[in-house]
């Protein structure tokens, strides 16, 4: 058993040259960008020189899980690593997310797996890595200050100041910024109005970057977006205040995936990342069809539960790309179990077989919907902990293969690729099965049977039920000329619950989805209907790992 820590682990691996990466891809060193020797940018000519491998999509998705979440991304890599194992005539490609620094400098900690399941350099990775989101905030930002200077220079366009719909952005957690007022001082300040910040990867700038399929698709989604309506109810888009180029120019180069690798060498495109409650939470669609087209087999995952993520993964991503899945992987822990079960978060270390059982009905009902409603042969990938007990392990194991599901054992945080050989070969064989992939509901219904068919088919809802906020968002939208009945829907609600209640763990039965409110995406393309306190801007914990991270002797410590 590993004593190391995450980045002692990252730091002593030795890494191959980017050029050698982009080599097992087909990839010449003039296709690549090179940020130092471990990490590069892909040139989207590499589509046109290579021939298009037309590769299979292997969706990593979860059960409902704890707060610390169940180990997801380091089973996506240990999953890549374990396929290079046994399918070694196949190229395979992990594509991921790149981390925010919110949660690295928070709690939640970043998104490069851990143990020995891990995509590096890691450092890098997790902190400014190739400027990507530095360039999205920034384009966030520009929007945000010519919309003020708009108003500023006379307001040709009429906007109300009460009604701009755009803020501001940095990616950190920074509380103290979610509600300012900006523009105060002299006249030659701006306009005084109620302003805030988000964290950059809830800028919908970031949810166009992740959906746009080229640079000129970006382009017309960065100048779709909504941002302000006129004090007549007009609303006003990017567009109009012709910022859309200028956004485009900030991110023309962020656009372009990254290339890095694993601790076992199996390439990486490590590309964009949006918050997965109020945006789809996925990694860029260019970066998904690049991967697609240089390797047989590319494994991916969606952000929290299947509920939310695999959800919004299928019918938002695959809907707006044209791009389908032929497996799902659903991670589950014993410890998720148990919490589903009804265990206090402190205790979940402690052997309880019995809440074990009482939990396992939330892992049979992401199997039942990715199979029954999305049409997907599904794989459990039992992550294994430290605490986890035989007992515990085995019962799980019964209640899948009970139901017929296909189970395995997954030990890649602890092996590396060698822990995921058994899941890597049950996925190889779902593979094998026929995909009969499918949308949870008919793009053209309208909004409400939308909302209802996810909230019956997904959650297990009795109905739902539309605040008179909600309402009174959808008939300004419809009212005031936007086209929103054949958008798809982003569901924003707890990741801890099918329900919109964090408390409701298991599967909740008997109750009702309460929409809060309803707002556009436009840019993006999508409706979020938003059930619950959604927050933008996360806070720092009253220990936050900021405090653990250091520099000692040039090397970073204290980073996971």
């Amino acid at each position: 058993m590993t004593h190391l820590t995450d980045a002692q682990i990252a730091q002593s691996a030795r890494l191959a040259p980017i050029a050698d990466i982009g080599k097992k891809l087909g990839i010449t060193p003039n296709d690549l960008i090179p940020y130092g020797h471990t990490k590069a940018k892909i040139e989207p000519t590499v589509l046109d020189a290579l021939p298009n491998k037309n590769g299979k999509l292997i969706l990593v998705t979860a059960i409902n899980p704890t707060p610390a979440g169940e180990g997801k991304t380091t089973v996506t890599i240990g999953l890549a690593d374990a396929l290079n194992q046994v399918a070694k005539d196949k190229t395979i490609i992990v594509a991921i997310r790149e981390p925010s620094l919110g949660p690295v400098f928070g709690v939640k900690g970043g998104a490069a797996g851990g143990g020995y399941a891990q995509v590096v350099p890691m450092e890098d990775i997790n902190l400014h890595f190739t400027g990507d989101f530095h360039a999205i905030g920034a384009a966030n930002n520009l929007l945000a200050a010519m919309i003020d200077n708009h108003i500023y220079q006379g307001n040709e366009l009429d906007i109300d100041p009460n009604r701009v719909l755009w803020r501001r952005a940095v990616d950190m957690n920074d509380r103290q910024l979610r509600h300012i007022t900006s523009g105060q001082g002299k006249k030659v300040d701006g306009v005084e109005r109620a302003d805030g910040f988000d964290i950059t990867v809830a800028s919908e700038v970031m949810a166009c970057f992740c959906l746009a399929s080229d640079l000129d698709d970006l382009k017309e989604r960065l100048g779709n977006i909504l941002v302000a309506y006129t004090t007549q109810n007009k609303p006003i888009f990017a567009k109009d205040i012709k910022a859309n180029g200028a956004i485009t120019a900030l991110l023309k180069d962020a656009i372009k995936p990254n290339l890095v690798q694993t601790l076992a060498h199996t390439p990486a495109i490590v590309h964009g990342g949006p918050f997965a409650n109020i945006a789809h939470g996925c990694n860029s669609v260019i970066a998904t069809k690049m991967a697609l087209h240089l390797g047989d087999f590319v494994v991916t995952e969606a952000g929290f539960g299947a509920d939310l993520g695999a959800e919004k993964f299928c019918d938002i991503k695959c809907r707006l790309s044209d791009i389908a899945p032929s497996a799902c992987v659903i991670v589950a822990t014993v410890r998720a179990l148990k919490y589903n079960g009804g265990v206090a978060k402190d205790d979940l270390k402690l052997e309880n077989v019995q809440a074990l059982k009482d939990g396992l009905p939330n892992l049979l009902k992401h199997i039942d919907n990715m199979q029954t409603v999305f049409g997907l042969p599904c794989v459990v990938a039992l992550n294994r902990f430290v605490s986890d007990s035989d007992d515990e392990l085995n019962e799980v194991i019964r209640a899948c293969e009970n139901i017929g599901a296909s189970v395995a054992l997954c030990e890649v945080w602890e092996k590396g690729g060698a822990g995921g050989v058994e899941l890597a070969q049950k996925v190889l064989e779902a593979m094998d099965k026929p995909s009969e992939f499918k949308f949870c509901y008919e793009r053209d219904l309208p909004v409400e049977d939308k909302i209802g068919t996810l909230a019956n088919r997904i959650y297990g809802a009795r109905g739902v039920i539309l605040s008179d906020k909600a309402k009174q968002s959808l008939d300004d939208l419809r009212t005031s000329g936007l086209t929103i009945d054949d958008l798809p829907i982003c569901m924003a609600k707890t990741q801890y619950s099918f329900s919109d209640d964090a408390k409701k763990l298991g599967v909740p039965t008997d109750f009702d989805i309460t929409v809060q409110d309803i707002t556009l995406s436009n840019g993006a393309g999508f409706l979020v209907v938003i059930c619950g306190a959604i927050m933008k801007m996360p806070g720092l914990p009253k220990v936050p790992s900021a405090q653990n991270i250091d520099v000692v002797d040039g090397q970073i410590v204290g980073l996971f």
